[in-house]
């Protein structure tokens, strides 16, 4: 055929500007202001949406207002290893009660209102999580078609028990599901069908997946003030590709909750490679770890859209590493101690909490932002069978002497659970690297710097010195 579209890597590549403004509608580079800063506040209100608006829009999808629960056995567990006067209270947001389980229902709702309101016939996620169920079920409440595109399979064709439980998820709330195995391809096969199929590109990193968030922390702060008469102390975000932590401390913000602490929390799988074939089977968890957790927090552009709407260094206060061991361990202590079965992303939080809760006053609030649904590859039991096939050490013990692809160390007592906090001037030193590579000092303006003051959460001075070094190296 004469007029037959190139469909070679670097040919589709070379289109992915245009395939993604047709498949967004948005003109990212309207954006733009030099080489390094783009207007971040511009682009979120990109849709018109109010607050207002995305709040009755997630009503009338049956999204939202999920119930805020104080776990005082696990609580009271906590403070048994506290020092006297400390341990704080520590309430969950149960965001496995959207229709589809979990808080990426938020995100969904907005992207799929859009498509209808844009006229487009589907949408399409590239995921291998729960937003993908979330955006199955927001299509079908939508009448939407839906394809969700995963990496699920190493190269001999084992699938990973978690991601192969989302997808029997995605079926079932009637979308297409597209599995492939672990490597480059996913973005590749995701911009073929965005370019054939002209449906909307229902990404995690858009304005709209954002701003749905955004009423998961206000939420939070209205709740406990309502019922306590202050904001939360703290608020615990698992943290992978950075839109949880941003959209929810926006929420936060929105409300007036500027003095509560936010939180980011990550598995720690330190030395497994997310790209890499062996790799991809040793790992216990598909989200909220490491593997997207640092790379996301340094360079938040690595989405697949040409400017990430999840930017969590510009919101996070503290960041603490969690091993899977103690995740395990505080998804059996949920279920067994407050009646909860949730699965292992809101845990990673919950485990975290459990450790940072026993620093603080006992009069003091602590909120894990979310849980999520579980099913029968996302529970303990598949995830630790299948550690087991590929020769994963379990036991218990120290759970700080485990190693991610080696072992899994559930800890002997509840005080074993040590959440490890993170350097956060490395990591934002290490975006303003990211975001200068290539760049002369000479080159960089004061827009720049401004615009890399607001992304590390710190001030000009931080960035100049940042610089400086960097001009040294």
């Amino acid at each position: 055929m004469k007029n037959a579209k190139d469909m070679s890597y670097a040919a589709l590549m070379a289109r992915r500007s245009d395939i993604m403004k047709s498949s967004l509608g948005i003109d990212y580079e309207t954006y733009e202001r030099g080489s390094i800063a783009f207007d971040y506040e511009a682009m979120m209100g990109f849709g018109g949406y109010t607050f207002e608006d995305v709040r009755r829009i997630q009503q009338n999808s049956a999204v939202g207002d999920t119930p805020l629960i104080e776990l005082k056995n696990i609580t009271a567990l906590m403070r048994n290893s506290a020092k006297p006067g400390k341990g704080a209270r520590i309430f969950i947001k149960d965001e496995a009660g959207n229709p589809s389980g979990s808080f990426k229902e938020r995100r969904a709702s907005i992207s799929c209102h859009h498509a209808k309101k844009m006229g487009f016939k589907g949408v399409i996620a590239a995921t291998s999580g729960n937003y993908g169920a979330a955006v199955a079920a927001q299509a079908a409440r939508y009448g939407l078609k839906c394809i969700v595109v995963q990496e699920c399979y190493d190269s001999n064709k084992t699938g990973q028990p978690e991601i192969i439980e989302k997808a029997r998820k995605c079926e079932a709330l009637g979308a297409e599901v597209i599995q492939l195995s672990v490597g480059p391809e996913l973005f590749y096969v995701f911009l073929a069908l965005l370019e054939e199929t002209g449906y909307m590109n229902a990404s995690l990193y858009t304005p709209f997946g954002i701003a749905g968030i955004e009423t998961l922390g206000y939420e939070i702060a209205e709740e406990i003030k309502k019922k306590y008469g202050r904001f939360p102390d703290a608020v615990v975000c698992t943290h992978a590709g950075g839109g949880n932590l941003t959209g929810t401390a926006r929420g936060l913000l929105h409300a007036g909750a500027d003095k509560t602490v936010v939180i980011g929390a990550s598995v720690d799988l330190t030395g497994l490679h997310m790209a890499s074939d062996v790799n991809f089977n040793q790992k216990s968890f598909t989200t909220g770890h490491t593997g997207f957790g640092m790379p996301f927090a340094t360079n938040p552009d690595r989405s697949d859209v040409p400017r990430s709407a999840g930017r969590p260094l510009r919101y996070m206060d503290k960041y603490f590493l969690i091993t899977q061991g103690e995740v395990f361990y505080m998804t059996e202590a949920l279920a067994v101690l407050e009646g909860l079965e949730r699965g292992p992303a809101g845990n990673t939080s919950l485990a975290a909490a459990f450790s940072i809760a026993r620093e603080m006053d006992e009069d003091e609030i602590l909120v894990v932002q979310e849980t999520e649904y579980t099913g029968a590859g996302k529970h303990p039991q598949a995830q630790l069978s299948f550690a087991r096939e590929n020769d994963i050490d379990i036991k218990f013990g120290n759970p700080k002497d485990s190693v991610p692809g080696k072992s899994i160390i559930f800890p002997d007592s509840p005080d074993k659970i040590q959440a490890i906090e993170q350097d956060l001037t490395r990591l934002r030193k290490s975006l303003i690297k990211n975001k200068t590579a290539g760049y002369s000092l000479g080159n960089i303006t004061p827009e720049d710097i401004s615009f890399l003051a607001d992304e590390t959460k710190t001030d000009e001075v931080f960035v100049r010195v940042c610089l400086e070094e960097l001009s040294k190296v």
